[in-house]
């Protein structure tokens, strides 16, 4: 597959904003560093040569922002979705978030993107730039006399070494081909936490929850959390926006958060990549997927617009509490 280029996409969005197709662009811009890019909204030609990027650390999730930015633009939103981003797209549509028709979508293809962390565990701090050309990443640091190159495979965020579709289910046009579903290894880590004792278990996630510090990074980016009002801003619920005052207050947020996204979750692993304690959260969610999938049958959140969740859909041959236990105790 070939790697979709800066110019390609610059070339398509200002093209779509002369035609009059659409009035605004929803793409990426330069944060304070090569690797900081932020979701930014262009609104002609000359904006978007000036500041539109496109590189290894463009990913984030853009169907979030679509759930404000769409309303906002006066006519249609260009944007541009890898295939992991399409899915969110559409559970936004299915639980009625924007309205499709302000919205143009051009699904892009991808290769993964980098996760920056893996990037500093080889160079270290310091990075002053970060380039690329074809697999291979040049990175320039303030301690080192010549830049250090590093294979992109090397660096790929968690949630694309484990991807679980390159197909768009949602789009307007394409730049690429449409791409397919493909094998995943993505449970094969919540399959070894489940292999723990529940005492082992729960010291896993004490270890890994109690670095948290409330930021409400991952509320923020997550796509499934779209509440008008959040119940941890409320300030009657005792919990409102504030550092946890002791261990209990510390879990209830993240696992409140997800039996919220239960079902909704497409796995796009935005929650984990915006964590700045590194906390894998999106383990958690899989975990509600794996066993969504054994107890109701393969379920994809987004795979298809307006599809309900087995959480949702009740049937008469739904699975009984009691069922789960025996289940696991044959397992076991």
């Amino acid at each position: 597959m070939q790697k979709i280029t800066r110019e390609q996409l610059i070339e398509k969005a200002s093209a779509l904003l002369s035609n009059s197709t659409v009035s605004c662009v929803l793409g990426w811009g330069m944060g304070e560093f090569d690797y900081d890019v932020t979701p930014t909204t262009f609104n002609s030609v000359e904006e978007l040569e000036k500041g539109f990027v496109f590189s290894d650390f463009c990913g984030a999730n853009f169907s979030k922002y679509l759930v404000k930015k769409a309303a906002a633009c006066e006519g249609k939103i260009l944007v541009f979705l890898k295939p992991c981003d399409t899915y969110s797209f559409n559970q936004l549509l299915t639980e009625h978030r924007f309205d499709r028709e302000k919205v143009y979508v051009v699904g892009i293809p991808c290769e993964g993107m980098a996760d920056i962390n893996k990037v500093k565990a080889i160079c270290g701090e310091g990075i002053l730039s970060i380039g690329s050309k074809g697999d291979k990443m040049t990175v320039t640091t303030l301690y080192d006399d010549e830049p250090v190159s590093i294979d992109a495979k090397e660096v790929l965020a968690e949630r694309c070494l484990n991807c679980k579709s390159k197909k768009h289910v949602a789009f307007d046009e394409l730049l690429g081909d449409e791409g397919d579903v493909i094998e995943s290894n993505r449970f094969d880590e919540v399959a070894r936490l489940e292999a723990m004792t529940p005492d082992e278990r729960f010291a896993f996630w004490q270890n890994e929850l109690s670095r948290c510090i409330r930021c409400n990074a991952c509320r923020d980016a997550c796509p499934a959390c779209t509440c008008e009002k959040c119940v941890f801003d409320n300030p009657n619920s005792g919990v409102e926006n504030k550092s946890p005052a002791n261990s209990f207050e510390e879990k209830l947020f993240h696992i409140i958060r997800a039996y919220h996204v239960a079902g909704r979750c497409t796995d796009c692993g935005e929650c984990s990549r915006v964590c700045p304690q590194n906390i894998p959260l999106h383990l958690l969610n899989r975990k509600f997927i794996k066993d969504i999938n054994e107890f109701y049958g393969e379920y994809q959140a987004g795979a298809e617009e307006g599809q309900r969740a087995p959480l949702v859909d009740y049937t008469t041959e739904d699975l009984e509490p009691g069922e789960v236990f025996d289940r696991r105790d044959s397992d076991a």
